[in-house]
Order: C-alpha cells, then sequence, then structure tokens
C-alpha cells in the first residue's frame, strides 16, 4: 500500500495515524498538492492530498481512505458498531475536517506555510483574528463534549483522529489551547497527540 501526501496535512495526518493504529504496513510518498507524479495522479485525479495506491485499487480522500481501511482490516476498530456511536462519530469525522481545520489553517498558513515554505510575510492579522475571534466557539463546543479520554463511546477511533489531527497545525502556528480556559480540551489535546501513531505521524513529516 502506497499514501501519497505531506504529512504536514492534517488530512493525510488522518489516514498515516489510522494505519498505525491498525499496523498496517505502507510505503508513504509526501507529494504535495498537484504533484506530477504519475501514481498521484492516477488515484487522485483532483490532485489533492492524501490518496491512496493498494495493489490495483486507487482512491482518494481521507475519510474515504479510512473507511476502505476500516473494511478492510476491521480490527482494531476506529468506528463503532453501534448506530449512534457510529454516527456520532462520523460527525466528528466532518467537524474535524470542515469547521475545525477550515479556521485551523489559516493561521497556520499565515504563520507557518508562507514564511517558511512561499517565502513571504504571511498576514498577521488575519491570523490573529481567526484565533481571537473563530476559533474559541469550535473550541467551547469541544469543552462541552469531552468527558473522559475519547470522543465516543470510551474508545479511540475516526473522532479523535479527524479533531486531534489540525492540532498540530495549530501548534506549528505558535498557539495553544489555554488550560484554564478550556482545561478538558487542553487536556485531551495533548494525550491524543502523544499517542504513538500520533507521534508516529508527525515525525514522518520531519523526514
Amino acid at each position: 500500500m502506497v499514501i501519497y501526501g505531506s504529512s504536514i496535512s492534517p488530512f493525510v495526518r488522518k489516514v498515516l495515524v489510522a494505519l498505525h493504529e491498525k499496523g498496517i504496513a505502507f510505503e508513504h510518498r509526501p507529494v504535495g498538492f498537484h504533484a506530477p507524479d504519475p501514481g498521484f495522479r492516477a488515484a487522485s485525479p483532483m490532485g489533492k492530498i492524501p490518496a491512496m495506491e493498494d495493489a490495483d485499487y486507487r482512491l482518494a480522500d481521507s475519510s474515504a481512505i479510512i473507511d476502505y481501511l476500516e473494511l478492510r482490516d476491521p480490527l482494531p476498530a476506529l468506528v463503532p458498531k453501534d448506530p449512534r456511536n457510529a454516527a456520532r462519530a462520523r460527525w466528528f469525522d466532518k467537524f474535524g475536517e470542515c469547521e475545525l481545520t477550515r479556521q485551523v489553517l489559516i493561521p497556520f498558513v499565515e504563520r507557518f506555510l508562507k514564511p517558511r515554505l512561499f517565502k513571504v510575510e504571511g498576514d498577521e492579522a488575519l491570523a490573529q483574528r481567526t484565533i481571537d475571534t473563530a476559533l474559541p466557539p469550535l473550541f467551547d463546543y469541544l469543552e462541552s463534549q469531552i468527558d473522559g479520554p475519547y470522543l465516543v463511546a470510551g474508545v479511540f477511533g475516526i473522532a479523535d483522529i479527524a479533531v486531534a489531527a489540525p492540532f498540530h497545525n495549530l501548534r506549528l502556528a505558535g498557539v495553544t489551547v489555554d488550560p484554564a480556559r478550556w482545561p478538558k480540551l487542553a487536556g485531551w489535546v495533548s494525550e491524543t497527540l502523544e499517542r504513538p501513531s500520533f507521534a508516529a505521524a508527525i515525525a514522518a513529516a520531519k523526514r
């Protein structure tokens, strides 16, 4: 199995964490968006990351890839079997992608990606405005939902992976969760990002 995409992306990180949790052997090719790699373009015609190649089967999109992994290698389960818990896990998957990551990427791009990769000055006003106004309501919501080490059914799964993945990008932007204001969220983020699977996925970006 080959996974395409730089693990600096929270979406790629999701897939790498899932693979490590399931103990699935894979080759990681850290390409960027629209990379000319023919294998990548065959797996991701739109040029988006992550993408996967498993023998003659190709697929793009982090949630779709994790669905495939879940059915291909069902243990350990990352999606609960109970209908309500499964739906709740899927909700957090989409919350992580569509609500949280959308906002987290603003300070990440302005403070980290633009100066380091593109060698241009980022928009600090935009970054700070996002941190001050857009992120707190999302943090408030997560603080209200955390009542243990895992988000759904007392078991680590896709909900934890999807929500925790963008918090590493937030750290790269110099932003941490204030433990005085959001104590449960701050503790959950710290513990989740320290899991061996997350540590391995984060380390992949440094190689």
